[in-house]
């Protein structure tokens, strides 16, 4: 059964990174990719939380499959992480990419790092 609480995060995370991605990049159209940048920093939050929370003990492990696992597992994505930077160094956006993978893993881990402090002050 706890394939399941996967699937159900997973069928909240996957459309909700589509939309966010798309509401983005109606506001500002950049060769910067604001949108995945802003979904893998907001998941890189939820799953420092949801650590924070379980390290205190108050976060079960279904809710660790439905949130860590599925929404969060689904609302990330390294590969269009990965395909952006890419794209952005072929077309002769070299500063824009090496800006991007700089600031995803700083403010990503930030993000983790700054989810599991908080979670541990509230716990605590």
């Amino acid at each position: 059964m706890n394939w399941l609480l996967v699937v159900i995060g997973a069928a909240v995370g996957a459309p909700l990174r589509y939309l966010t991605d798309r509401l983005v990049r109606f506001r500002h159209d950049s060769v910067f990719p604001w949108g995945t940048f802003a979904v893998n920093v907001t998941g890189c939050l939820v799953l420092g939380l949801l650590t924070g929370a379980a390290g205190a003990g108050h976060a079960s492990s279904h809710l660790q499959l439905l949130i860590g696992t599925g929404l969060c597992g689904a609302l990330t994505t390294y590969s269009t992480f990965s395909y952006e930077t890419l794209r952005m160094a072929e077309t002769g956006a070299g500063f824009h990419a090496a800006a991007y993978v700089i600031a995803s893993v700083t403010v990503g881990l930030g993000a983790a790092f700054g989810g599991v402090s908080l979670a541990q002050t509230v716990w605590s």
